[in-house]
């Protein structure tokens, strides 16, 4: 692959940092992460983001058919001409922003394993917006800033635990890949970045409405981060009584004194069944 400064200064681009641009530059790091993956010649892979073909060229070797999502419409004609010149051609390239994507669309009837450098920017929506769909995703290796991998990580009870890792703990098994330092990218970001393997769990015995509800009340548990979830839950966008959470929280057996990053998954799976059957009765 062209060194990514070369290639960007001989077209007269440059990395846009409002898009959060830093292009893998480390050929090596980049086929050990497609090796990682495990993809094969059955895999159809969709890429978020795939900048100037770092992953892209050892990817489309390795698997069926790449279909890459990429926003900034300058460098596709770059990444165009790095795959012509090694002569791939099972690459689809969609100029579009992967927010605005149809992810479902473009599985069709098969499985997708995702495959992307997020920006931080947008890391959190993706990672929401995956775990929505992930009836049509297998699994992912998704790459963050080492602070956000490390919140994803966390367990409950502690500092870094969030509604970000409570959402995505639910929804699947969370572990790491690798650590890349920063001297791997250009232009050299302030941070390294570590790449986590997400396998997704199609179901969790939850209907869509269940689930859309839990979300809810995890959200309403971290809105007010230091205050008790009797008080953290009470009023805001769920219109939540005192009285309402006192009840849900007593029925599902959590002390209305604990605050949310204290709750595993499963307390917050007790918690939103019993918060259902409170707004059920006062309907």
């Amino acid at each position: 692959m062209t060194h990514p400064g070369e290639l960007l200064k001989r077209n007269g681009l440059y990395a846009g940092k409002e898009l959060g641009q830093n292009f893998l530059s480390n050929p090596a790091t980049a086929r050990m992460i497609v090796d990682r993956t495990g993809v094969d010649k059955e895999t159809t892979v969709l890429e978020i983001g795939p900048g100037l073909g770092a992953i892209t060229l050892p990817l489309a070797k390795a698997c069926k058919q790449v279909v890459a999502v990429e926003k900034d419409r300058r460098i596709i004609p770059l990444l165009e001409g790095e795959l012509a010149e090694e002569k791939i051609c099972n690459v689809t390239i969609i100029n579009q922003n992967i927010l605005k994507t149809d992810i479902r669309e473009i599985a069709g009837t098969e499985k997708l394993v995702v495959i992307g450098n997020l920006p931080y920017n947008i890391s959190s929506q993706i990672l929401f917006q995956l775990v929505t769909i992930r009836q049509v995703v297998t699994r992912a290796f998704l790459m963050f800033q080492k602070e956000l991998a490390e919140r994803l990580l966390s367990s409950a009870g502690t500092q870094n635990y969030s509604r970000l890792s409570a959402v995505v703990q639910y929804a699947s098994k969370i572990s790491r890949v690798a650590d890349i330092r920063s001297n791997a990218f250009f232009p050299r970001p302030e941070v390294d970045s570590t790449v986590l393997r997400f396998d997704f769990f199609e179901t969790q015995g939850m209907e869509e409405k269940d689930e859309i509800l839990l979300f809810s009340v995890i959200k309403a548990a971290f809105s007010k981060r230091r205050k008790t979830l009797h008080n953290a839950m009470s009023g805001g966008e769920m219109g939540l009584t005192k009285e309402s959470v006192g009840i849900a929280l007593a029925n599902a057996g959590i002390d209305s004194s604990r605050r949310a990053e204290t709750l595993n998954v499963q307390e917050f799976i007790d918690l939103s069944k019993a918060v259902g059957e409170v707004c059920t009765r006062e309907l």
